[in-house]
C-alpha cells in the first residue's frame, strides 16, 4: 500500500511546479496582449483624430491635442505589459539561449515606450490642428521621447535581428530565424531611413510604420511560441 502511494506520488507533477508554469504563461500573456492593444488604439486613432496624416506625422505626434492622453496611455500599458512579457520570458528561457540577452532587451523596449508615453513628441507638420505646417523645434520632453523611443528600437532590432535569430538557427528553425532577421533588418533600414529624410517622404514614413507593425507582430508571435512550449514542457 505504501509502495503504490509512493509511486502516485512520485509520478504526480509538483503542484509548485505547476502553478510557477502558469504564473510564467501569465506573464507571457503580456507579450500576447500588447502589441494588437497598441495596433489597434493607433488604427482608430488614425480613422478618427482630425488633421492625423500617417504619410506626414508619426504616430508619436497622437499623444498630442485634447485626446492625446489616449496615445499616452497605449503607450504606458503596451510598455508594462512587455515588461511583464520579459520578466516571463526569463522565467521561461532561464538557463537556455536568449535567456539573459532575450528578456532583458524585450524589458528594455518595454520601459523605451513608457518613457515614450511620458515624454510627447513635439507638435510638427501640421499637428494637431493649428500646429505651422512645418518641422517643429525639439523642446527638453521632445528629446527625452527621441531618447525612449531610441533605446525601444535598438534593443527591438538586436532582441529580433541578433538573439533571437541566433536562438532560432542554434535549434534547427530555419523559419523562425528568417522572421526574426527579417523584422530586426527591416525595421533598422526604415528607422534610418526615416531619420535621413527626416520624416519628409511619405512613403518612407508609411514604411516605418508598417515596420513597427511587423515588429509587434513578431512579438505576439514569439511570446506565443514561448506559451506553447510551457504548456507542452508542464
Amino acid at each position: 500500500m505504501n509502495q503504490d502511494v509512493e509511486t502516485v506520488i512520485a509520478g504526480a507533477p509538483s503542484a509548485p511546479s505547476e502553478a510557477a508554469a502558469r504564473v510564467t504563461r501569465g506573464l507571457l500573456a503580456g507579450g500576447l496582449v500588447a502589441g494588437p492593444l497598441w495596433v489597434g488604439v493607433v488604427l482608430i486613432q488614425m480613422l478618427m483624430r482630425p488633421g492625423f496624416d500617417i504619410r506626414r506625422h508619426a504616430v508619436s505626434q497622437l499623444s498630442l491635442g485634447d485626446l492625446g492622453w489616449i496615445q499616452v496611455t497605449n503607450f504606458i500599458v503596451a510598455g508594462l505589459l512587455m515588461v511583464a512579457c520579459a520578466v516571463g520570458m526569463r522565467r521561461a528561457l532561464h538557463g537556455g539561449r536568449a535567456g539573459t540577452w532575450g528578456p532583458l532587451l524585450v524589458a528594455l523596449w518595454g520601459l523605451g515606450l513608457v518613457g515614450a508615453g511620458l515624454f510627447v513628441a513635439d507638435p510638427m507638420n501640421g499637428f494637431p490642428p493649428g500646429t505651422p505646417n512645418v518641422p517643429g523645434h525639439l523642446s527638453g520632453h521632445g528629446a527625452l521621447h527621441l531618447l525612449s523611443s531610441s533605446v525601444a528600437f535598438l534593443s527591438l532590432i538586436a532582441a529580433s535581428g541578433v538573439v533571437f535569430a541566433r536562438r532560432g538557427a542554434a535549434l534547427g528553425e530555419p523559419g523562425w530565424t528568417v522572421c526574426s532577421a527579417a523584422t530586426g533588418a527591416c525595421f533598422l533600414l526604415a528607422w534610418v531611413a526615416l531619420a535621413a529624410t527626416g520624416a519628409g517622404i511619405a512613403a518612407i514614413n508609411v514604411a516605418f510604420a508598417i515596420a513597427v507593425a511587423l515588429a509587434w507582430t513578431w512579438l505576439t508571435l514569439m511570446a506565443a511560441r514561448l506559451v506553447r512550449d510551457s504548456r507542452r514542457s508542464s
